[in-house]
């Protein structure tokens, strides 16, 4: 079992450019938001993917501007492809370091699968878990995080099917993050959906976890599409045991910056900002643990 970096301890990693909770920025928020202010109202950061913004200009390039102005960013991408055959698109790469530079955003990251071969599959496919794709995914990895001139963090990801596999998808995400010398965003619903959707118990899972590299927190809803399997959908709330694993989280890393994850059915923001005052409030005891031992 990892041992983890304790309740009292800052992870080397963990991003010091937000904190608290934060909320995934579409479209159907900007007016929402406008009003709110930063940390006042219990959203401490936003998160978008740099490929829905990277070229936008007039009124909405405007609108994204103000809120890069007023709000801590973090980004997480879609189509950086970092386990694909095909080779690395280090131009897109480059149009995210401008992206980046140009919104004094420090935080980028992605998803440890792969969405591209000869063209691009509008899926986030699952990468091979074997010793080959370790290297491989490594390599490009560094090759990155050359080019941002950053560390990027990889999300342990959901998927459904493991082609190819001959290690576990544990020994696989830690040997990616250690190989590459890169970050960890701990996808909390990713660990409950993988866990159900193959037999494993998620908790430990967790704790097996490189997480002196975890950089923040993801959470969000599934669907339960049978009682044996679920689908990573970000279009409902989050269920009780997925919140009992991110409290499980907090026991061992301390209060790490949270993001809700909502991509679509997104309610009215005063029953997102219930989930994000929920996070608070299972942030706000590992909190005072932390500031006690301090």
């Amino acid at each position: 079992m990892n041992p983890g970096v304790g309740p009292s301890q800052r992870s080397p990693s963990m991003s010091p450019h937000v904190r608290g909770a934060g909320l995934g920025l579409r479209r159907e928020l900007l007016e929402p938001l406008a009003t709110v202010e930063p940390d006042h109202d219990g959203i401490g950061f936003l998160e978008v993917a740099p490929e829905n913004w990277m070229g936008i200009g007039g009124r909405l390039g405007r609108q994204f501007r103000a809120y890069t102005e007023r709000f801590p960013f973090v980004t997480h991408g879609l189509s950086l492809s970092i386990g694909s055959p095909s080779g690395l698109d280090e131009a897109f790469v480059r149009g995210v370091k401008t992206f980046l530079d140009r919104h004094g955003i420090a935080d980028y990251t992605e998803h440890l699968t792969y969405c591209s071969d000869d063209g691009h599959l509008y899926d986030l496919m699952p990468i091979p878990f074997t010793i080959e794709a370790v290297e491989h995914v490594a390599a490009r990895v560094r090759r990155v995080q050359d080019i941002l001139e950053r560390r990027i963090a990889l999300e342990n990801a959901s998927y459904y099917a493991a082609p190819g596999q001959r290690m576990s998808e544990l020994a696989f995400v830690c040997a990616v993050v250690e190989r590459a010398d890169c970050d960890l965003l701990l996808d909390v619903n990713n660990i409950w959906v993988n866990s159900i959707n193959h037999r494993y118990d998620p908790y430990q899972f967790l704790d097996g976890l490189p997480l002196q590299r975890v950089r923040y927190i993801h959470i969000a809803g599934h669907y339960v599409e049978a009682e044996d399997l679920r689908v990573d959908t970000h279009g409902t709330s989050v269920i009780d045991p997925v919140w009992a694993l991110l409290d499980h989280a907090y026991a061992r890393l301390g209060p790490v910056p949270t993001l809700l994850e909502r991509d679509f059915n997104i309610p009215p923001l005063p029953r997102l900002m219930d989930e994000i005052r929920h996070i608070h409030q299972i942030q706000a005891p590992h909190r005072e643990r932390t500031i006690r031992a301090a």
